[in-house]
C-alpha cells in the first residue's frame, strides 16, 4: 500500500523518569522504536523520519534494517517540541499530511493509524488525533498548515497545543489502550501484565 502521507517517529527522549531508554524496550523481541517505525511504514507512508537524540546511535542502529531516515535532535533535553520542529523543517516541502507516532505507546497497532488517516481525510482541517479524555494527542495526522504551525512550539508540549486549539477542527479517534505510555517503572509493569511488553 503506498500513500502520500509522511510519518515521523518521535524517539529522541531521554526516558529520565524510567531510568533506561524506552525506545529500546521490546515487545515480542522487537524494540519499540523499530515497532513504531515498522507500523509507520505499514500505514503506507511515502517517507518515514525517525527523530533520535538520547542514545542516538543505539536507537538509529535499532531501525537500520528499515527504509527510514534518522534525523538528530541534538537539543533533545529541551523537550518534545524540538523534535517536532526538526521534523517540520525536514518536511517543509511535503505537501500532504504527516503522521506522528511515539515509541512509548506499546499497545499501538497499525489499525489505529489507518483509522486516523481515514479520519483526517474527512476532517475539515485535514487533521485527526487520538482522543485522551477531553484532549487529543499523538498518534496524530496533521495537515501541512498545522505542521507549519508546529515550528513555533516550545518545551515539552510537542503538538498538543496546536492540536487542541479551539479552532483546530481536529477529529478525535478513540484508542483507550494508548493511554498507557511508558514514563515510570509502574507503567512498564502494567504494559508487561497486558502482554504489550516483554518481561
Amino acid at each position: 500500500m503506498s500513500g502520500s502521507h509522511a510519518a515521523v517517529v518521535l524517539a529522541a527522549g531521554g526516558s529520565t523518569r524510567l531510568g533506561r531508554p524506552k525506545q529500546l524496550l521490546t515487545r515480542e523481541g522487537e524494540t519499540l522504536v523499530h515497532r513504531a517505525a515498522r507500523l509507520a511504514l505499514a500505514s503506507g507512508a511515502s517517507r518515514v523520519l525517525v527523530v533520535v537524540g538520547a542514545q542516538a546511535d543505539d536507537v538509529a542502529r535499532a531501525v537500520s534494517d528499515l527504509t527510514v531516515e534518522c534525523v538528530v535532535n541534538a537539543q533533545w533535553r529541551t523537550g518534545l517540541a524540538g523534535s517536532v520542529r526538526i521534523a517540520a523543517e525536514a518536511l517543509a516541502t511535503h505537501a500532504e499530511t504527516t503522521l506522528f507516532v511515539t515509541c512509548d505507546q506499546p499497545a499501538l497497532g497499525v489499525a489505529h493509524l489507518l483509522t486516523l488517516l481515514d479520519a483526517s481525510r474527512r476532517a475539515p482541517s485535514g487533521s485527526a488525533a487520538t482522543r485522551f479524555g477531553d484532549r487529543v494527542g499523538i498518534p496524530a495526522v496533521v495537515a501541512p498548515t498545522m505542521l507549519h504551525a508546529a515550528l513555533a512550539v516550545q518545551g515539552d508540549r510537542g503538538l498538543r497545543d496546536v492540536l487542541n486549539a479551539a479552532d483546530a477542527g481536529v477529529i478525535g479517534c478513540d484508542a483507550p489502550d494508548l493511554g498507557v505510555d511508558l514514563d515510570t517503572p509502574a507503567d512498564v509493569a502494567l504494559a508487561i501484565s497486558r502482554g504489550w511488553l516483554d518481561p
